[in-house]
């Protein structure tokens, strides 16, 4: 009987994979952030003549746009230098981003000459990258060529020439703004019976404590706040965490007058625990969201008043915003540093008006010292001239802050020393800087990142409290 034939071993098909992406890089990407050269992985990376040309044009100037200008030409210097071989076949990056970006970087080494269509004149910068993109295209048809771009009618020019173009996403703390933080939580009914096992109470100056564990205990977050409605309301707020254990400590009670702050009292539930934030010590960093209306820049000053002049927790209150103006620029402003960041600080000036109305009686005269001795307790800065600072037992408050960049919220978050206390707020429907969207701002930056830091806390506020014609205004216009 013959011997029974194996059948032969099948060839081992090796699993084709995807090709590489090359993604030509705008001038503007490089400009809003110099490290997206690191940030695209395995992919490549081209770099047009133009672009260069354009950050050569736009490095001079002590802006953020030309400090990052002159950051990228550095990053690509460094880059550049360690190609041995020539640039031709593209250089790795391996090495210069240690290990966050395994692709290559291409240099625009020929002379590329495209027919663009006659309404897309080739003096302008824009349509030279969008040429390359197209030379890019029809030579590499095996593999997908992408411009990368912050200018919106840029991508929507390549999109019409028939080319792939999508936004710069890496600078994005989150895609969808409806997943930041708040800060608050609603408990569900059944939450004391859930976590009714092993539960501990105790009283400690004036707050009740309760360490419970449960279902819902890991998803809380350390000084993330905590309520529930119904016949027994409860209001606190998460002060330890450990495993699948919390403890809770209830709130004070800022809505009642006997706590009032600087004559000031919560109106709502998300300004108690605004309230509760800016007046505990422990709290190093605040960051407070709403719309505009909600009481942020009252309820900041109100307890910073508290703590600066009557708790002496703190020396003074500095106030700094960005000068982004909403119309056309007024040309430059006279005066002292001060007095040229006045007009921007007008929503300082009308909440003083409302707190120096409730610093009690005395009359005129009584009044009138007490707007001086408020004033002179508090500074005004602008951003051009923060760093290099240290701020010690201040009261910083960063209004605007949405229109800040990370870059920007880092720098001025450091500024703080030993005793110091960072307001932030904003309302990140409201950017106005270009090239910042919801996702990329400063401030949703800051919000994500100190998320269940001890020393923290976050308050996004919902309610309008100036007045009925405002709250109808917000709704219908």
């Amino acid at each position: 009987m013959p011997a029974e034939r194996k059948p032969a071993p099948r060839s081992r098909r090796r699993k084709t994979e995807p090709a590489r992406k090359l993604f030509v890089l705008d001038t503007n990407v490089l400009m809003h952030d110099p490290t997206s050269l690191y940030r695209f992985e395995e992919h490549d990376l081209y770099v047009p003549m133009m672009t260069l040309e354009e950050l050569d044009h736009n490095k001079k100037g002590m802006s953020e746009v030309a400090r990052n200008a002159r950051q990228a030409s550095r990053m690509l210097d460094e880059i550049v230098s360690t190609a041995i071989n020539g640039i031709e076949n593209g250089i790795g990056l391996d090495g210069p981003s240690h290990g966050q970006g395994t692709g290559k970087l291409f240099l625009q080494t020929e002379a590329i000459d495209v027919r663009l269509p006659p309404a897309l004149p080739t003096s302008r910068g824009d349509n030279q990258i969008l040429a390359v993109v197209t030379h890019l295209a029809g030579k590499h048809p095996e593999r997908p060529v992408i411009l990368v771009s912050k200018d919106i009618n840029m991508r929507i020019k390549a999109r019409a020439l028939g080319l792939d173009a999508q936004d710069y996403f890496n600078d994005k703390v989150l895609e969808d703004t409806d997943l930041l933080y708040t800060g608050t939580r609603e408990l569900p009914p059944d939450f004391w019976e859930a976590h009714a096992r092993n539960m501990q109470s105790w009283k400690e100056e004036g707050h009740t404590y309760y360490r419970l564990s449960g279902p819902l205990a890991p998803d809380l977050t350390l000084n993330e706040f905590v309520f529930q409605n119904g016949d027994n309301p409860l209001q606190a707020w998460v002060k330890e965490k450990e495993g699948r254990s919390v403890v809770l400590e209830t709130l004070v009670d800022y809505s009642h007058n006997k706590n009032n702050v600087w004559g000031i009292t919560a109106r709502n539930r998300e300004q108690n625990f605004a309230l509760n934030l800016l007046m505990n010590p422990e709290i190093d960093f605040v960051s407070l969201l709403g719309q505009a209306g909600t009481g942020k820049t009252l309820l900041t000053l109100a307890a910073g008043l508290t703590q600066v002049l009557e708790s002496k927790r703190y020396a003074e209150i500095i106030m700094t915003r960005v000068t982004v103006p909403v119309g056309e620029d007024i040309g430059f402003l006279p005066g002292t540093e001060e007095e040229k960041m006045a007009p921007w600080m007008g929503a300082l000036e009308d909440n003083l008006d409302v707190l120096n109305g409730t610093a009690g009686e005395g009359g005129d005269w009584g009044r009138a010292a007490t707007r001086d001795l408020i004033r002179s307790r508090i500074k005004i800065k602008s951003l051009n001239f923060m760093r290099g600072r240290t701020f010690l037992n201040k009261y910083l408050i960063i209004d605007e802050a949405q229109n800040l960049t990370p870059k920007q919220m880092k720098t001025l978050i450091t500024r703080a020393g030993p005793g110091t206390k960072v307001v932030c707020m904003g309302n990140i429907a409201q950017i106005d800087t270009p090239y910042l969207t919801e996702g990329s701002s400063g401030l949703t930056f800051a919000v994500d990142r100190f998320k269940g830091w001890a020393h923290s806390g976050h308050i996004t506020l919902q309610r309008g409290e100036r007045s009925r014609l405002a709250d109808h205004a917000a709704e219908v216009l």
